[in-house]
């Protein structure tokens, strides 16, 4: 089986709800999945000061912290971080940064990677974003699967996205119809092509 570990930073929800999209899909493309969520690491002032901040934290208390032993277990990793300034939140990148170890042993080598985003704002970095986080994969010599333009969700005004799904967020709008099924499609098109690299590298072990 094809296992594959969902990781994700969300503050008020929306790439949570991204996020659960992409497992939900993941397991229905018949993966074993893990979805993770890293370790907040904003003062309590800051988060206690936002409502939706502070629900969000409380309503997601369950879901485990990722771990190396994550991203050890996993054949495709499907990453998912809010934008930053056009980067990815710091939360995410710290736990990019924990990976050292792991990546000088080789063992992030081949890993089926992906990636997928939300900003308030139309042009407020979600490529950017994703190309930021590309740009860790090609250290560890994983093999970056973007959604492209491989199905006709991808070809939606509210989506668009060949680089990763997209969500814009006005006043913390959630995820619609349109972004929920542009993520189902992106999780099940790496499972597709983590499940045939699994086979063929297996093949010629």
């Amino acid at each position: 089986m094809t296992n594959v570990a969902v990781i994700y930073y969300s503050s008020t929800g929306n790439v949570h709800k991204l996020a659960l999209a992409a497992a939900e899909s993941a397991e229905k493309a018949g993966a074993e999945v893990r979805l993770r969520q890293v370790a907040e690491l904003a003062p309590e002032a800051a988060i206690a000061s936002n409502p939706a901040w502070s629900a969000h934290r409380e309503a997601t208390k369950d879901i485990a912290v990722a771990s190396l032993d994550d991203l050890e277990w996993a054949d495709i990793i499907l990453f998912g971080t809010p934008t930053r300034y056009g980067l990815p939140a710091a939360q995410l990148k710290q736990f990019i940064d924990t990976t050292g170890g792991i990546w000088a042993k080789g063992k992030l080598v081949n890993k089926v990677v992906s990636s997928f985003t939300s900003t308030s704002q139309t042009h407020g970095g979600q490529e950017s974003t994703i190309l930021a986080l590309n740009n860790t994969f090609y250290h560890w010599g994983a093999i970056i699967v973007p959604p492209g333009y491989a199905d006709g969700i991808q070809f939606d005004i509210k989506n668009g996205n060949p680089y990763g799904a997209s969500h814009v967020g006005y006043n913390n709008e959630a995820p619609g119809t349109e972004n929920l099924a542009a993520i189902e499609f992106q999780a099940r098109r790496a499972v597709e092509i983590g499940t045939a690299l699994k086979r063929g590298l297996e093949a010629t072990a």
